[in-house]
């Protein structure tokens, strides 16, 4: 890439009035941030040129139409929400519709398990419904004929959408055959679903009578479909006959058949199965179905009235489980609850993204992970923003796709993972630059750490060198972002997560539970609760309070390893269980990722730690090459001697593994449970693969171990 190819506008001087501004603001901003060297900087309109540019300025143009403009006016933010959490909260909160105000006390908690069992409440007495918030109170303001929700499916061409008050009509027939089969408020409901419309509209009918949705990811297998089942127990299970994934037709309906079965032997049964026809993947007729338990969404739905009374929930009534995606063992069911949820994700999605009403806003998520709960659904939605929902693969018919729909759409906030970055940059800039995108100004990415190289790309390529990227981190568990930028508030550095959300108090510490100040590297923690905090582990609360507390006595631990620079910005590193401890270095899988996938020639790269005979542990590196760059043993030098360059001699790889595609699931996640499976020659050890999006990659990777 060429700088001529990624300037969007001229050059300007670095003494510009927009850097100065922001600059001179920085040592108010929280966690030890000093002032930042003048060095080093471009502003949004800029292409960053190379690795030696490392702060992106927001532009005067962006900062002075964005919701917070300045550090400044953040840290007058931040500040009032960590002294003043319970008015800085419930001011918030107040833009809500509530049936009953909370108690006086706006919030309990306590975080510290030896002061008693772990439990945090906020808005507790209070009555609302997160339905009704999402939908009728749009329409009520005047935006019933506003698009809530384009649909695009699998095939170019295929495609829907439905305005506010057309997605109540429907959520409100659902949800009137929901309560005439017997679902009940607390009830729960399995929901396993592919990218459909059905897919929101399910989850907003199981919130508006009170039920919880348990949305299970419709590429798990059914093994780990009837664990879910078993542990929820649910009053029925609403899936469709198939789906098409790419080319790829996948038998949705056999798999839940299966898992019902396997669920009745473990004496939990099922009578109901509502299945919605998807026309474009299987004819009805060549769907297998059990008479007197299946029934066709279509045939029934529709009859209902398109009007259903809300049931007006307690703020801390359940609002739906999200079971985490372990590999052995009893899945984690994170229990979430109504109000605080609502106002977090609500507030969050806002902010971060820069949201205003004439937004189209596109995350590819699927709503079988939290991603898709908080910002495919419940966070735009309670903002009474258009979403774009998308059925198909981000590669068909080719690499294309994603920009085809921002085109079509004219999508302003694009949210979307780093694999699909790096994945999408490995085939080159062709597909993304033959297409306009003029309309995004808003570029955010999930799911991991972005690695800086892929971040420049994303910025300069994608975002033409103009459009701020939201990085975000935050968890299952915690129900939105925690760690983020605010487009036009700061500089952003490229792979950073910069700065905490509003109420969030993020702490770094040692192994032994000392916080760290200043420049630093440790354990992520929390210190305070937050009106997103998941609640307990459905039916587990023993192994909620060992999992996420006792680590650390008076924080919530985030399990992720995190890095605070000399300008106080965080950096996450990685899972903990991803750090490799060799020869007494711990060192951070994601830092050895980013320093392969700087090579010119790397396109992707996964690092997992194996047994070494001296160095304890040591790095074997999975590495996909660029388009039609072959592999050879001068590239591997190559590689290795970058990892060397960029972090020293004792984060060399030992093992490089050439990977024409890395194991991933088909929202994008990388099962690094299989890398090292294969990394350490457990063959016979691979576990569930049928949740990968090409199960084939396996068998490539095991054919190459040796190579």
């Amino acid at each position: 890439m060429t700088t001529g190819e990624a300037v969007a506008c001229p050059k300007r001087s670095l003494a510009s009035s927009d850097r100065l501004r922001h600059v001179d603001s920085m040592a108010q901003l929280p966690s030890g941030a000093g002032r930042i060297s003048h060095l080093n900087a471009v502003i949004l309109g800029e292409s960053l040129e190379s690795e030696e540019n490392d702060l992106v300025f927001p532009s005067q143009e962006f900062s002075s139409q964005a919701l917070v403009s300045s550090p400044e006016q953040y840290r007058k933010m931040y500040e009032r929400s960590i002294k003043d959490p319970a008015g800085f909260w419930s001011e918030i909160a107040s833009q809500f519709y509530w049936k009953e105000k909370w108690d006086l006390e706006v919030y309990s908690e306590n975080i510290d398990v030896s002061k008693g069992p772990i439990k945090f409440e906020w808005f507790k007495g209070a009555s609302t419904n997160i339905s009704y918030n999402a939908l009728d109170r749009n329409i009520e303001a005047g935006n019933g004929g506003k698009v809530a929700i384009y649909w695009e499916g699998n095939e170019p061409g295929d495609d829907g959408q439905l305005t506010y008050a057309e997605l109540l009509e429907r959520v409100c027939q659902l949800a009137n055959y929901l309560k005439h089969v017997g679902v009940r408020k607390g009830d729960a409901v399995i929901i396993y679903l592919p990218m459909l419309m059905e897919l929101p509209i399910a989850m907003l009918a199981c919130a508006r009578i009170g039920a919880v949705h348990s949305v299970v990811f419709a590429g798990f297998s059914s093994e780990s479909l009837s664990q879910r089942i078993i542990d929820c127990k649910p009053k029925l299970v609403i899936t469709c006959n198939a789906v098409r994934r790419g080319s790829k037709a996948i038998h949705l309906k056999d798999i839940v058949d299966s898992a019902l079965r396997e669920s009745a032997k473990n004496g939990v049964t099922v009578d109901l199965c509502l299945t919605v026809e998807n026309k474009s993947a299987m004819k009805r007729g060549d769907s297998k179905w059990k008479e007197g338990r299946d029934i066709w969404w279509q045939d029934v739905v529709p009859h209902f009235p398109t009007k259903c009374d809300v049931e007006w929930v307690d703020a801390e009534d359940p609002l739906f489980l999200l079971y985490t995606s372990g590999s052995t063992g009893k899945p984690k069911g994170v229990l979430h609850t109504t109000g605080g949820y609502m106002v977090y994700t609500a507030t969050t999605f806002k902010y971060a993204f820069d949201y205003k009403p004439s937004d189209i806003y596109w995350c590819t998520a699927d709503c079988g992970w939290i991603t898709g709960h908080s910002y495919v659904t419940y966070g735009p939605l309670l903002n009474g923003a258009t979403v774009v929902v998308f059925e198909g693969a981000p590669n068909y018919p080719d690499c294309g796709r994603c920009w085809d729909i921002v085109d079509k759409y004219k999508v302003t906030i694009f949210y979307t993972a780093p694999t699909l970055v790096r994945s999408l940059m490995r085939e080159g800039d062709e597909y993304v630059t033959r297409h306009d995108r003029k309309s995004i100004r808003v570029l955010a990415s999930v799911g991991e750490p972005i690695n800086p190289s892929a971040w420049r790309w994303f910025y300069n390529v994608v975002g033409d060198s103009r459009c701020p990227i939201s990085d975000t981190w935050w968890q299952t568990e915690t129900g939105g972002f925690m760690i983020t930028p605010i487009p036009g508030a700061w500089p952003q550095k490229p792979g950073s997560a910069t700065f905490p959300f509003f109420g969030v108090q993020p702490a770094i510490v040692d192994e032994n539970g000392n916080e760290i100040e200043g420049e630093c590297s440790g354990y992520l923690c929390i210190k305070k609760s937050w009106p997103g905090a998941f609640r307990t582990l459905y039916g587990d609360h023993e192994r909620y309070q060992t999992t996420y507390f006792k680590p650390f006595a008076g924080y919530y631990f985030t399990g992720d390893g995190c890095s605070r620079d000399k300008d106080g910005y965080f950096w996450l590193t990685g899972r903990v269980d991803d750090v490799i401890n060799v020869s007494g270095h711990r060192i951070g899988t994601v830092e050895v990722e980013s320093a392969l996938v700087s090579h010119p020639q790397c396109a992707e790269a996964a690092v997992v730690g194996i047994e070494h005979e001296i160095k304890g542990q040591g790095i074997y590196a999975f590495v996909t090459l660029v388009e039609g760059v072959p592999f050879s043993e001068e590239l591997r030098k190559s590689l290795i001697l970058t990892v060397r360059n960029q972090i020293g001699a004792f984060a060399a790889p030992d093992k490089i593994h050439w990977a024409p595609a890395l194991p991933k699931t088909r929202s994008g996640k990388i099962m690094r449970r299989i890398l090292r499976k294969i990394a350490s020659r457990q063959l016979d050890e691979l576990g569930d693969t049928s949740t990968l999006a090409d199960p084939s990659v396996v068998d490539q990777l095991i054919a190459l171990t040796d190579f």
